[in-house]
């Protein structure tokens, strides 16, 4: 089934008529609330470093076993997906975003708890691995959740800069993440921050998660979600529904995410890993470039989620992925600069070629898919955030181990930019108002 005609109503088939209107305040709760799903994911990767010497004792494979935690629990993250995307498809939205953040509360003030390994000797990463895993769970079913409440919430013609609010929140939580990570890094003395210095960044999110909590309270439920229920429409198995009726979207989708996630996770999240470990930057320092690049996200994903709703997504996209493919191995290259300011230039380049992406496919991914079985089409497409996302910060790192050739994560970038372009070309058009491609 391709992707409903934009041009008949929206891009769900659903006229407005048909729906009743969501308070402003709940749009502005379910954007900003991505804040704390970032900051969780990209903390645990900024304090990879730390981590190798607290929880795994330090030495030469410290680094590659926090990596692996990492990887082995996003595993978890379409099990989680396709888990709230049935709840969500049967029962709403509001409560996937209440369950999935009360879920994250609770792992983000377990992990400030663990004991250390100098406590509990392998306990520690063990105990590690499993507070992961329920965080994963949890992310599974955390942005998709967001993204498709604010494409069924907001006004059709401007779904892209609405959902891509959320996508800029996500890097505010990132950079919240780096932000709190250097300056405790930089304040807090060795001895102290493998000590106890360490937990602050997570009691800050798990705080940060209650502070959610509280405010998703009080949203109302997706009113194009509640049209289909009130009207008949749901499903009863959207998981199946998906599978038999909407496999080109979730192809289409797992695309899109596939080369949003490499961008992120390897141009951004893995970045201060890689500066550190591979170009010998101090972690401090390496961390503040990240937190500079992280801001330029910020400023620039409104933009682009607006020249979405303007030019459509196929045609954002299509650029985008042309840049994804020519750009990220010589930023690598001058990320092994001695200048510093060379440096952070190239990692702002592919911060924002990642928040980019990012933001045009926060709707252009939820709008392949029609209401019934919406969240769990997008569970099925979230494998490859898992396979290009999860895993490929521990690729990059095991890779140049091995070879040496610090321009891996550059070439990573670059096929997968290569293989999206097709599929891009031909995507469908879903901004309002602007015909198919």
């Amino acid at each position: 089934m391709s992707a409903p005609d934009p041009s008949t109503s929206d891009t769900t088939g659903y006229h407005h008529a048909d729906v009743r209107p969501v308070p402003r305040t709940s749009i502005v709760v379910a954007a900003l609330s991505t804040i704390v799903e970032w900051y969780d994911f990209t903390l645990y990767l900024f304090m990879t470093a730390i981590l190798s010497r607290v929880m795994l004792g330090g030495g030469s494979d410290s680094v590659l076993a926090v990596l692996a935690v990492f990887a082995i629990s996003y595993v978890l993250r379409p099990l989680g997906a396709l888990c709230f995307g049935y709840l969500g498809d049967r029962y709403g939205r509001r409560p996937v975003l209440l369950l999935s953040m009360a879920m994250m509360a609770v792992a983000m003030l377990a992990t400030a708890l663990l004991p250390t390994y100098d406590q509990v000797g392998a306990w520690a990463a063990a105990l590690l691995l499993l507070v992961r895993c329920v965080t994963a769970l949890s992310v599974g079913g955390e942005y998709t959740g967001v993204i498709t409440y604010l494409v069924e919430s907001a006004h059709p013609r401007r779904r892209g800069v609405v959902a891509s609010i959320a996508a800029a929140a996500s890097e505010i939580g990132a950079l919240l993440a780096v932000a709190i990570t250097a300056l405790v890094t930089v304040l807090v003395p060795t001895p102290a921050l493998d000590t106890w210095g360490w937990r602050i960044p997570f009691l800050v999110g798990a705080l940060l998660a209650l502070l959610t909590l509280g405010a998703r309270s009080t949203m109302k439920e997706s009113p194009e979600f509640g049209s289909a229920r009130r009207s008949g429409k749901t499903v009863r198995r959207p998981l199946a529904d998906a599978l038999r009726h909407q496999r080109p979207a979730i192809y289409r989708t797992f695309v899109i995410s596939a080369l949003a996630s490499i961008t992120y996770y390897v141009g951004v999240s893995y970045l201060p890993t890689y500066l550190s470990t591979v170009n010998g930057l101090s972690e401090g320092t390496s961390l503040m470039i990240s937190t500079a690049a992280s801001l330029a996200v910020v400023v620039v994903t409104p933009f682009v989620g607006y020249f979405a709703d303007r030019s459509g997504r196929r045609p954002v996209l299509v650029l985008l992925a042309a840049l994804c493919a020519v750009l990220p191995i010589g930023m690598f290259a001058a990320l092994g600069s001695n200048n510093i300011g060379v440096a952070l230039s190239a990692a702002a380049v592919l911060a924002l070629l990642a928040g980019g992406v990012g933001a045009v496919g926060a709707s252009a991914t939820p709008e392949q898919f029609s209401v019934p079985s919406r969240l769990s089409g997008l569970a099925v497409a979230t494998v490859a955030t898992t396979i290009f996302g999860g895993f490929t910060p521990y690729l990059s790192q095991s890779l140049i181990s091995t070879t040496g050739w610090t321009l891996l994560p550059g070439v990573m970038l670059t096929v997968v930019a290569v293989f999206a372009m097709p599929v891009l070309w031909r995507l469908p058009e879903t901004a309002a108002g602007r015909s198919g491609g």
